[in-house]
């Protein structure tokens, strides 16, 4: 993160000109500098916020795949009881 003397020395004028307005200067450079990080801030939320909205529209897909999934699965199991019970019984009916 940028400090304030990193900022004042991208701007070699401004210098001479805070000096000559001594401590008010000073603050308002020190302001100006503020006001700068608070914007990058700014646009890092903003930039994080539309990750973590596209985010959730990726976790709701795959919610939705789970769910087809866990449903094919007990489909599947279901279809398996079925089969497994028709196999008893016909082993039942084919030994004396």
């Amino acid at each position: 993160m940028p400090t304030i003397f990193t900022f004042l020395a991208e701007v070699p004028t401004a210098i001479d000109s805070l000096a000559s307005l001594g401590a008010a200067g000073l603050m308002g450079a020190m302001w100006l500098w503020e006001r700068r990080t608070s914007q990058k801030r700014e646009q890092q939320l903003d930039e994080a916020h539309a990750r973590i909205l596209g985010d959730g529209v990726q976790l709701e897909q795959l919610m939705t795949v789970v769910r087809q999934n866990a449903e094919a699965i007990s489909r599947l199991c279901t279809t398996q009881d079925q089969l497994l019970r028709q196999l008893d019984r016909n082993d039942e009916r084919s030994t004396p």
